[in-house]
């Protein structure tokens, strides 16, 4: 039986980022993937590298201020996959969200950044709106411009991965979980690939399974508790126009929340929705979720409808699933932050509930202090707030690897 530091289950950018912090720190890594890398929610995200201007109004500092430090890193450790995009807020006359009050959210977003350029920000002349891809200018009361960031987030997960492969972790994908033996000292991870049952033994097994977390949990002997979580899928559509030159931050015409129309791969992409869902089985982009970002779309950008039907438009849907707390109240308003647990009774199993991509080498530096905390320091083998991230320009290097990224063609909904 093939002896480990870690397993980890989940292969997407939680997962992988765990994976290879944990083999830079001087670990060995094997992680499990029932699919391919990537291929699941971590392709199906807004795409954006952001502090979160938004969870400033719910108090959410602390996050925010992590996120804009992890936007900063990455920026500088992926420039080939992570780019900075000016950002667009426009406010009418109705708006729940003034003038002063998005100033106000501004100026601290900039503060929380530690002054970084990226933080500056300004308001757009009056004598500029017309250029606004065709923004509604009746009722405009002002526009500001600030920065965040975009990537693909399928070649990142795919990028990290590749690092944490070069590092010495082994990636195994279309992995079957059979079982997870939880021992006093250690635990055999039991699974089926290629066709034939292997097992594990490893001192620490992180679950990184995302929406699938508490399913994997069911597979654990003997039975561990699981902690409610609230399913809300996130819905996106392309449409077939051209690129905006910036990303709109709007505010829904039909609720508080806030939704994004921006540049993707030539066309325009909008998003998000929140919708909660039971299981993750049943995610898919419902009639109501398009009509919503449809009407909003439409509401801002009114000279969409003269070039024809804009349902017509629609050149692909997608949708990724978050794990939020189970709390009560709109899924709008719930935390994001990631939450870790291992339970007394299983020590060797920590279980990661959430996961942002923005934040994922923080989330994998926490789950590491965990595993050191459980096997003790290893020789360190790389920094990993050093090492470069690049594109996989050859996926063959990626044993199993993804299925490319962009793929439009309609989901069921």
């Amino acid at each position: 039986m093939q002896a480990v530091d870690l397993v980890v289950i989940g292969g997407g950018i939680t997962g992988v980022g765990i994976a290879q912090c944990a083999q830079a720190a001087g670990y060995s890594v094997v992680l499990l993937e029932k699919d391919n890398l990537g291929e699941k929610t971590s392709s199906n995200s807004s795409k954006l590298i952001h502090g979160g201007l938004r969870y400033l109004e719910s108090g959410q500092l602390g996050l925010v201020r992590q996120s804009l430090a992890e936007r900063k890193a990455l920026l500088t450790l992926a420039p080939e996959l992570v780019k900075p995009v000016p950002f667009y807020i426009p406010i009418y006359r109705g708006s729940q969200r003034g003038p002063l009050a998005i100033r106000a959210g501004l100026s601290l977003y900039a503060l929380l950044s530690e002054l970084d350029p990226l933080g500056q920000f300004q308001s757009v002349p009056a004598s500029r709106w017309s250029e606004l891809a065709g923004l509604k200018l009746k009722g405009l009361r002002a526009v500001f411009r600030y920065w965040d960031a975009q990537t693909d987030d399928g070649a990142l997960t795919r990028a990290v991965a590749e690092s944490a492969r070069q590092l010495g972790a082994e990636l195994l994908t279309h992995v079957s979980l059979e079982q997870i033996e939880h021992r006093p000292d250690s635990c055999i991870v039991s699974f089926s690939h290629g066709g034939e049952i292997r097992c594990l033994s490893s001192r620490c097994v992180i679950n990184a399974t995302g929406p699938w977390v508490n399913q994997t949990l069911e597979r654990v002997t003997p039975k561990v508790e699981v902690s409610p979580v609230e399913l809300v899928q996130g819905s996106h559509l392309v449409l077939d126009i051209p690129a905006p030159s910036g990303i709109f931050y709007l505010e829904s015409i039909f609720d508080k929340r806030v939704v994004f129309v921006m540049p993707w791969q030539g066309k325009t992409m909008i998003g998000t929705t929140e919708t909660p869902i039971d299981n993750v089985e049943a995610a898919g982009v419902t009639p109501a979720e398009e009509a919503y970002l449809l009407g909003i779309y439409r509401h801002y950008f009114p000279l969409c409808e003269n070039d024809g039907v804009l349902e017509a438009r629609i050149i692909g849907r997608y949708c990724g699933v978050r794990v939020l707390p189970k709390q009560g109240g709109e899924a709008f308003d719930l935390p994001r932050d990631t939450m870790m647990l291992s339970r007394d009774t299983h020590p060797n199993l920590l279980t990661v509930y959430g996961g942002k991509l923005t934040t994922f080498r923080h989330t994998a530096k926490e789950a590491l202090a965990w595993v050191k905390s459980r096997r003790g320091p290893k020789p360190i083998r790389a920094d990993v707030d050093k090492l470069r991230l690049t594109p996989v320009t050859d996926e063959a290097l990626l044993s199993e690897s993804p299925t490319a990224t962009g793929d439009f063609s309609p989901q069921k909904g």
